[in-house]
C-alpha cells in the first residue's frame, strides 16, 4: 500500500509530488492523459501565459526562460516534462480515477487501470472539470458548428461563414481577437463592460505590481480577499476596445435562447450564424469522491486544502487560499503548507 496517491499531473500535482519526495513518502501520481503537460497542450494553439517567466517557478526548479518572457502552452508542457525527469517523479499516465472511497485507515481508488490503495490522497485535478454550455445550445440546428473553448484550437476548425463567440472572460476575448483577424463576420455575445489590465505598467509587468502590492497574497478568509474573490476578474493583456471596434465585429449582448437557426440575444435576433464558440467556463465535478462535503459553489469544503476526510487533501483549486493559488508560480506556497500539515499529522499518528 502506498503512502500517497496524487490525482493529477499538472502544476498542482507535480508541486505536491516535489514535497512528498522531500519527505521520502512512497507515492504515485496518476493522470488520465497520455502525456505530461496535456492539460496545457489541449488548449488553443495561440495560448500564452499572463504571467512572465520569473513568476512561473515551481518548487525547486526555475522556469527556463529570460525575465519578462510570456511562455506558450508548449513551453509550459516542456517545463512539466523536465520537472518530472529532474526530480524522478513517479507518474502513471492513461489512468482515469473513477471513484475514491475511505476505508478505516486507507483509501481505495478505482481507476481505468484497476484498483489502487493508499493511506492518503491528494486531489490535484484543478478547477476545470466539465465544460459548460447553456442548455438551449441543444436546440440549435445541427448545421451550425458548435465548440467549447476547451476544445477550440484555431480558426481552421470553423466552417465558412459568420461566427459567434460567447463569453466575456479572458478566453472569450482572446478567441474573439483571433477569430476576427480575417474578414469573417463575428458576433460577440457577453458583457462589454469589463475591466481591462495591461500586461505591463510603467515598464514593470502586471505581476510585479501584484506581488509588490500584496494583491496575490490576500487570504480568502479576510474581508478584502472575500471581496476580490467574488468580484468579476479583469481581462488581462487583451485590447478589448480595439477588438470590439473592428468593422467585422458586432457586440449583441448576452445570448438568451435559441431555436434551430435562430439565436436570440439581448440586442438582436440572429439567423446567419454558422459557428459558435462557447467560452462559457466550467462546472466542478467531485461526485466520484465518496463522503465529501461540498460548498454551495460545488467545490469541496476545506481549509487550505485540508478536507473533512482525514488523509484527503486538495490543491490547485481556485482561491484555495489566495488569488495566487491559481497561478503556476503561486502553487508552491499551497504545496509547502500542505506538506507541513502532512508532516504534523504523521507526528500525531
Amino acid at each position: 500500500m502506498l503512502d500517497f496517491i496524487v490525482v493529477g499531473a499538472a502544476q498542482a500535482g507535480l508541486a505536491m509530488a516535489y514535497y512528498l519526495k522531500e519527505q521520502r513518502k512512497d507515492f504515485l501520481v496518476v493522470d488520465k492523459e497520455s502525456e505530461i503537460g496535456a492539460s496545457w497542450l489541449n488548449r488553443w494553439d495561440s495560448l500564452t501565459l499572463f504571467t512572465p517567466s520569473e513568476f512561473n517557478n515551481m518548487p525547486g526548479m526555475q522556469f527556463p526562460a529570460e525575465k519578462g518572457h510570456y511562455p506558450s502552452k508548449t513551453e509550459v508542457a516542456k517545463y512539466f516534462k523536465n520537472y518530472v525527469d529532474e526530480f524522478q517523479i513517479p507518474v502513471q499516465l492513461n489512468t482515469l480515477v473513477q471513484n475514491i472511497s475511505h476505508h478505516d485507515d486507507h483509501f481505495v481508488i478505482q481507476s481505468s487501470e484497476g484498483e489502487l490503495k493508499a493511506r492518503n490522497v491528494v486531489i490535484a485535478t484543478g478547477p476545470f472539470h466539465i465544460p459548460y454550455t447553456p442548455p438551449f445550445s441543444k436546440k440549435i440546428d445541427e448545421e451550425i458548428f458548435q465548440i467549447h473553448s476547451n476544445y477550440y484550437k484555431n480558426p481552421g476548425q470553423l466552417q465558412p461563414g459568420k461566427a459567434m463567440v460567447v463569453g466575456a472572460g479572458d478566453s472569450g476575448f482572446q478567441i474573439l481577437d483571433e477569430v476576427s483577424q480575417d474578414e469573417r463576420g463575428v458576433y460577440f455575445s457577453g458583457t462589454t463592460d469589463v475591466k481591462v489590465l495591461p500586461q505591463e505598467i510603467l515598464g514593470k509587468t502586471l505581476w510585479w505590481w501584484f506581488t509588490k502590492s500584496g494583491f496575490l497574497s490576500f487570504s480568502r478568509d479576510t474581508w478584502l480577499g472575500r471581496k476580490i474573490s467574488k468580484s468579476r476578474q479583469p481581462v488581462i493583456g487583451t485590447d478589448v476596445k480595439e477588438i470590439l471596434e473592428r468593422q467585422n465585429v458586432e457586440a449583441v449582448g448576452k445570448t438568451k435562447n435559441a431555436e434551430g437557426e435562430l439565436i436570440f440575444t439581448e440586442n438582436k435576433k440572429i439567423s446567419d450564424i454558422r459557428n459558435i464558440i462557447w467560452a462559457t467556463g466550467y462546472r466542478p465535478n467531485f461526485s466520484w469522491i465518496e463522503g465529501l462535503e461540498l460548498a454551495k459553489d460545488g467545490y469541496p469544503k476545506h481549509y487550505r486544502g485540508v478536507s473533512n476526510i482525514e488523509g484527503l487533501y486538495f490543491i490547485g483549486l481556485p482561491w484555495l487560499h489566495t488569488r495566487g493559488s491559481a497561478t503556476l508560480g503561486g502553487i508552491k506556497k499551497d504545496a509547502s503548507y500542505l506538506a507541513d500539515q502532512i508532516l504534523k499529522n504523521n507526528q500525531l499518528n
